[in-house]
């Protein structure tokens, strides 16, 4: 898989930077996946007359602050410096003078690599803490709901897998026009500068419309999980007020890390056609 393989030779070559960057954003996540259960601790301590709770989410959310801080600082100074390292290498090896388009649109594409390290990556580690830990709190609030979000996996699982195919081509299709630019632009003919932004925008469009179609359907699974969760903890039981606002957080959770399932397929689709497309050396790195 050559996208894997580029992000893997990345990732050593830089691994003490990263793995700093992402074990301060996993804290992060822990800290934001453990607020709602605290927050509910704390409506239901306050019920009682009591300021325990309060005063732990208090802690809870100061910490989580504390390293988020620090990761959005560590972070910057991390992806650019890998970033100018990438593209320097890449664009001072040998190269055709007539191949000048596709560099200067391969530097571009080159920014791909490493915005999926600093933002998709950590759109796929939140989507997992989303995931695995809402359902690991779930099942201490109610089994049942834990077992309708369960079911929901099955045609998410069956959607991503078709959208990432269908945005595999699309996204091929623009690139291709892509690493025409700089010929097309420096012919100065108004006719092909015209056409060329005109394919470009066809091919935007089509994604788009593709992105449009995959969120009304996972909306409408995301309804139907809130819906069904919230009929199944409501029937015939009695819950605390704080109870609630952590069931009810928690399914919010697990659905917004569905959301990230074709996400996730859509950028490593693009990402894999970006690696075949400029052929990333180990070099680079």
């Amino acid at each position: 898989m050559p996208g894997l393989s580029a992000l893997r030779r990345i990732f050593l070559q830089h691994k003490y930077r990263l793995t700093l960057t992402y074990s301060l954003f996993g804290l992060e996540m822990l800290g934001n996946l453990l607020r709602p259960f605290f927050l509910g601790e704390a409506v239901n301590d306050l019920l009682k007359g009591s300021y325990r709770g309060l005063i732990i989410l208090a802690l809870v959310h100061f910490g989580y602050l504390a390293v988020g801080t620090l990761r959005h600082m560590v972070d910057t100074r991390t992806y650019t410096s890998i970033y100018t390292q990438l593209v320097t290498r890449m664009l001072t090896r040998d190269f055709d003078d007539t191949d000048v388009s596709r560099l200067s649109a391969h530097s571009t594409l080159a920014r791909e690599f490493i915005d999926f390290l600093e933002f998709d990556l950590n759109f796929i580690i939140e989507a997992v803490y989303n995931l695995v830990g809402s359902l690991v709190l779930l099942f201490f609030y109610d089994k049942v709901v834990v077992l309708v979000c369960l079911a929901i996996l099955v045609p998410v699982v069956l959607i991503s897998y078709r959208y990432g195919q269908q945005m595999k081509r699309l996204t091929r299709f623009k690139n291709d026009e892509l690493e025409l630019q700089v010929d097309v632009i420096s012919t100065r003919d108004e006719r092909e500068i015209n056409r060329h932004y005109r394919l470009l925008r066809k091919w935007q469009i089509r994604i788009s419309d593709r992105e449009a179609w995959n969120f009304g359907v996972m909306e409408l699974l995301v309804l139907l999980v809130i819906t069904a969760s919230l009929l199944l903890i409501t029937h015939g039981k009695t819950l605390l007020a704080g109870d609630i606002i952590g069931i009810y957080t928690y399914i919010l959770k697990f659905v917004s890390g569905l959301d990230t399932i074709p996400y996730t397929v859509q950028r490593y689709s693009s990402l894999k056609d970006i690696s075949e497309r400029i052929e990333v050396e180990a070099e680079d790195f």
